[in-house]
C-alpha cells in the first residue's frame, strides 16, 4: 500500500462476507473502537484495581478511600465522555 488515499476513497476489507470500513477516523484516545458499555466497564476496572492498590499502599498512611473513589470517577468521567 504504497499509494495514499484520498479522503474521497474508501478503504473496505471483506471478510466472510462482513464488509468492514477501515477508513473511519479514530474519534477517542483509546486504541481500541468502543461504544459506552466498554468505556463504563473499563472505568469499572480502573477503579476497583486504584480502590486495591490504595487499600494496600496509601490507605495505611492515613489517606481515605473517598480520595481514591473522587479520583476513580473523574477518570471515569472523562473515559466514557471522551474514549
Amino acid at each position: 500500500m504504497a499509494a495514499k488515499l484520498d479522503n474521497t476513497e474508501k478503504l473496505t476489507v471483506v471478510l466472510d462476507d462482513d464488509e468492514v470500513d477501515l477508513s473511519e477516523e479514530h474519534q477517542g484516545f483509546l486504541p481500541i473502537e468502543t461504544n459506552w458499555f466498554d468505556r463504563l466497564f473499563i472505568s469499572v476496572v480502573i477503579w476497583v484495581a486504584l480502590s486495591l492498590l490504595w487499600f494496600r499502599f496509601l490507605e495505611p498512611m492515613g489517606l481515605s478511600i473517598w480520595i481514591s473513589n473522587a479520583i476513580a470517577l473523574a477518570v471515569a468521567v472523562l473515559l466514557i465522555a471522551r474514549g
